[in-house]
């Protein structure tokens, strides 16, 4: 497939003014009092998670809804396909329990009903999963800070994963990462989350080979202290119009890994992007703001055009079309 050509959205008038709004009131776009209409939300991911058959979750199977921790591990760990629909704040049991989510599930949230409160996601081996739509949060230990050693409570992990889509989610406060992509997962697409107010944001690797294709892209990450994300060892790793916001590092490309970023928003973040001596790093059309440190490229990457269709917004509309589209949004999972 060829690359859509970048284009303007449909709602994209809205978003320019109301960046233009903030401007004349002397507030930048991503901050608070910037609004902008939020975009439709996919009904299927875009990036690698599309590719080889796609990401379905549990679509063959029956759709249910649940408002208990013990109804949602019930039916995610469920050895047949599920859509589970969660419709209310759902406190983890025990605290920092990450449930055990089997092949061909989706789990989402009810408009913005849906919260997992003290706990997370563990995908081990699985492939065929759809996280969309939860808020995901408050794990994060006061007497383990700053190494997040002694409890390992992740938003979501992910070991040896095949074809996962992560989509419109709020994930914070968790002790550990807030997403963790290891060993080799793959087909993995990204988008249009919110991770914050986290000291490991977003790691990638835990392998010797390079062989995991992931997409990220429209992402808001904010006030988060490290891996924003650090990407070790991916043979294919796809980052578009993404916006780091108060981060204590950027993009960095790891290992062997070949890295392309287009299109970003690198606002206030220490070493925008960057690269390791044996990774690669194609960077075009980003933009970077009150930031110091390393912006390096180096080596050569891959097209994403030839694995999958996508399409660009400019840099500069990110921060107005995150503010308004990341994270869950009321009309999906309804």
């Amino acid at each position: 497939m060829s690359r859509t050509i970048p284009t303007r959205r449909w709602w994209l008038p809205a978003a320019l003014a109301a960046a233009v709004c903030g401007s004349l009131l002397g507030v930048t776009p991503g901050q608070e009092g910037a609004h902008a209409a939020a975009p439709a939300a996919a009904d299927a991911p875009e990036g690698f998670a599309s590719t080889e058959g796609g990401t379905t979750g549990g679509a063959a199977g029956e759709t249910v809804t649940v408002t208990t921790f013990e109804e949602l591990d019930r039916y995610a760990t469920a050895s047949e396909p599920y859509v589970i629909r969660v419709a209310a704040a759902i406190e983890a049991d025990p605290f920092g329990h990450e449930i055990r989510v089997a092949s061909d599930k989706t789990i989402v949230g009810v408009g913005t009903e849906g919260e997992i409160v003290g706990g997370g996601f563990f995908l081990n081996e699985v492939s065929n999963v759809i996280i969309r739509n939860l808020t995901i949060r408050d794990t994060r230990m006061s007497d383990d800070d700053p190494g997040d050693d002694g409890y390992d409570y992740d938003g979501i992990q992910m070991d040896g994963a095949d074809h996962v889509w992560i989509d419109h989610n709020r994930i914070e406060r968790m002790n550990d990462g807030l997403i963790d992509s290891r060993e080799d997962t793959t087909n993995l697409t990204v988008s249009w989350n919110i991770l914050s107010e986290g000291n490991k944001s977003f790691g990638i690797g835990w392998t010797d080979n390079v062989t995991a294709r992931i997409t990220i892209h429209h992402n808001w990450v904010r006030d988060t202290n490290s891996r924003n994300p650090s990407i070790d060892n991916v043979g294919m790793a796809h980052l578009y119009n993404n916006h780091l916001q108060d981060t204590g590092s950027g993009n960095w490309s790891r290992g062997s890994s070949n890295t392309v970023i287009e299109n970003s928003y690198f606002e206030n973040v220490e070493d925008p992007y960057y690269k390791d001596a044996d990774a690669s790093l194609v960077e075009s059309g980003s933009i970077v703001v009150d930031s110091d440190g390393r912006q390096e490229t180096g080596g050569t990457a891959f097209d994403p055009g030839a694995h999958y269709s996508y399409t660009l917004d400019p840099a500069g509309d990110v921060p107005a079309l995150l503010q308004a589209g990341a994270g869950p949004q009321a009309g999906i999972g309804t």
